[in-house]
């Protein structure tokens, strides 16, 4: 790819263009001047300036003072008066009547193209936190793409007289290498990635990469970082501490999961005792509820039947009826029945117990549960549990740290103080 490709354009008054296709910074220069002279640098009024759409042509005027720049945005085609700079107009007057030249550089700068690097990060010791004697060698390979959008401070940052792409290039692709293995090295504890499942969390990784490093390329070298591609992480299985991670990783996940069969046993068991329990005092209350309701019932049918007689009246046949007799005894009845089915609605409707609150574990990429509170509760002070483990249940958005989710603020309020120092 050429950057400074020899031009020719002839005349009196020069077309002032950029016919390069691959390109990041170019330098116009007439009659194939190969560096940067006087004679090179003298624009003449009348010279006609095109700046293709996506292009930025900067005009370099050196002052006493200082450089000055007048930024020209492409889609441009007209020709050069000092109308259409406004920086120019400062600074030359009306005596050179449109034909003498007035002295600036001219910079094509590409605002459209994306320039690519591909870069390997050799191997190098990766640590997880829980065996931080355990180094697992790691290489990291992949793409980053930059492109231009703070021209201003591109060009305050870098020198565009002999610019070299390739160069360039190469300070960035160090650069980044250097600041992506410092962040990848933090990854397993900066964000809970064991070593193990590195390789698994490519796109995860590439997105903290790009975070914590495209603000650095803006700030040293005026680039923008449009994307970053992590191609491949890859562990050296062969190494003996990759086994010995493999292995010990194994072990645990072995014995958590037999500790948790067992707590769910155990769990099980006294759940069954409860509801056992529970049941047998249901049945007891329905019994009592029931021997209340005989009780009740033989109350009010001998009130009633005592009642009842106050309907009977001698007629001198044996036999009558007293009205208001019988209007108590329907009031009773009434009342009566109501009690009565007063007391059967409470025997059947005896309200359910309130649910219990389950929860599932994160451990190793793995979801393990659920889990009752009291189940987390137990495999708290062995450290099966803690509060840096995520969690979730049904009605939760996304995992969350336990420590982050009130309703297991007691899981851990109950954990023991460490011991006196003796």
């Amino acid at each position: 790819m050429g950057l400074f490709s020899k031009k020719s354009e002839g005349g009196l008054m020069d077309v002032i263009r950029c016919d390069e296709q691959e390109y990041l910074v170019w330098k116009w220069r007439p009659s194939g001047s190969a560096n940067s002279t006087n004679k090179e640098n003298a624009i003449r009024y009348g010279s006609s300036l095109r700046v293709k759409d996506g292009e930025l042509a900067v005009f370099f005027y050196k002052q006493n003072d200082g450089s000055m720049q007048d930024f020209i945005h492409g889609p441009h085609d007209q020709t050069i008066k000092s109308a259409n700079f406004p920086i120019l107009t400062n600074i030359v007057g009306t005596a050179f009547g449109g034909s003498s030249p007035f002295q600036a550089e001219i910079y094509f700068i590409n605002l459209s193209g994306n320039v690519q690097i591909k870069f390997g990060i050799p191997y190098f010791d990766l640590y997880d936190p829980r065996f931080i004697d355990l180094g697992v060698p790691c290489a990291v390979r992949g793409t980053l793409t930059f492109n231009l959008t703070d021209y201003k401070n591109f060009i305050k940052l870098n020198r565009l007289v002999n610019f070299d792409l390739d160069d360039f290039k190469k300070q960035i692709k160090d650069f980044f290498q250097r600041k992506a293995k410092s962040v990848i090295l933090n990854t397993p504890q900066d964000n809970n990635i064991p070593v193990m499942q590195i390789e698994r969390k490519i796109d995860e990784i590439s997105d903290i990469i790009q975070s914590k490093i495209k603000t650095d390329l803006e700030d040293h070298f005026g680039v923008n970082l449009k994307r970053l591609d992590i191609g491949a992480i890859e562990l050296d299985k062969e190494h003996p501490h990759y086994q010995q991670l493999k292995k010990t990783t194994a072990d645990q996940q072995t014995k958590f999961a037999e500790a948790k069969t067992d707590i769910e046993i155990e769990n099980l068991s006294e759940t069954t005792r409860i509801q056992r329990k529970d049941m047998e005092m249901g049945v007891e209350g329905k019994n009592f509820a029931v021997h209340q309701l005989n009780q009740q019932t033989d109350v009010l049918k001998t009130a009633a039947e005592n009642l009842g007689g106050m309907g009977n009246v001698d007629l001198g046949g044996g036999g009558g009826l007293n009205a208001a007799g019988l209007m108590v005894g329907m009031g009773i009845g009434g009342a009566m029945g109501n009690q009565m089915g007063g007391m059967m609605n409470n025997m059947n409707n005896t309200p359910p117990p309130p649910p219990v609150s389950t929860y599932h574990v994160a451990l190793n990429g793995q979801q393990l549960g659920q889990f009752t509170i009291e189940q987390l509760k137990l495999s708290v002070p062995n450290g099966q549990f803690t509060q840096q483990h995520h969690v979730w249940k049904e009605g939760m958005s996304a995992w969350e740290l336990a420590s982050n989710v009130p309703e297991l603020a007691s899981v851990f309020s109950t954990i023991p103080p460490p011991p006196p120092t003796i």
